[in-house]
């Protein structure tokens, strides 16, 4: 059991942290929390999904005692069960979108929730339309309020539903592969173990991934109350 009073936010920040003492079901609370609850746009989702697929069998082993003895039917479970996870994350973002609108743009900031956040997932949802569901699932902090923004604009169900279901399963996809199979080429090419260099190559995915988010967050136009959508926008396809 974790002792509560011991967690540090480097452990939050820390993928082997959640693996180790949480396993594939505290993963895949990560995964619903960053789209679903509003408030894990802080956690290691892309970075987390890296590790996972470096320890996928571990992974697995806890949850199916003895495993399934192939790599690749270790990586499908993990796919399927973290994707779902993902993809009812953004169905409850975009819900709570499509009733509580008006509500977020009128609130005041909190140290959790910025409304600087909502204007930046707003532009990107404008700027790529419902390809913005696929995209942001790539994009921290993004990912956590583009359903948000697609529940607000009133984005048709159909449509949002298969943008959803094709950027979650893509993103966990990609992730969870890079991981398993970057850390067996360099083990068999250069004898290297990317699990003793697991503190750099979250550095790496973190900045990779983060860097431009958070710069147009800081330093790019800010906008004012006049460019508030209403609640009641025009359907986006």
């Amino acid at each position: 059991m974790i002792e509560l009073l011991q967690i540090t936010w480097r452990d939050l920040l820390n993928p082997e942290f959640y693996i180790n003492n949480g396993g594939l079901w505290v993963m895949m609370f990560i995964v619903f929390a960053e789209t679903g609850l509003m408030v894990g746009f802080f956690l290691p989702g892309d970075s987390l999904l890296f590790v996972a697929g470096i320890y996928s069998q571990n992974l697995v082993d806890r949850v199916i005692p003895g495993g399934t003895g192939s790599d690749f039917a270790d990586l499908m479970i993990l796919l399927v069960l973290v994707a779902a996870a993902g993809i009812l994350g953004n169905m409850v973002g975009y819900w709570f979108g499509r009733k509580s609108g008006a509500f977020l743009y009128s609130r005041k900031d909190t140290w959790i929730f910025k409304k600087k956040h909502l204007y930046r997932a707003k532009e990107f949802y404008d700027k790529h339309g419902g390809q913005a569901i696929v995209f942001a699932r790539f994009l921290p902090i993004i990912r956590t309020f583009a359903p948000i923004v697609a529940g607000i604009v009133q984005m048709d169900r159909k449509k949002f539903m298969a943008y959803n279901v094709f950027g979650s399963v893509a993103w966990v996809f990609s992730m969870l592969m890079a991981g398993h199979y970057l850390d067996k080429f360099f083990l068999r090419k250069f004898g290297l173990d990317l699990k003793q260099h697991l503190e750099f190559i979250v550095i790496g995915i973190v900045l990779v991934t983060t860097l431009p988010v958070i710069y147009k967050l800081f330093f790019g136009k800010r906008k004012d109350s006049g460019d508030l959508p209403p609640q009641n926008s025009s359907p986006h396809e």
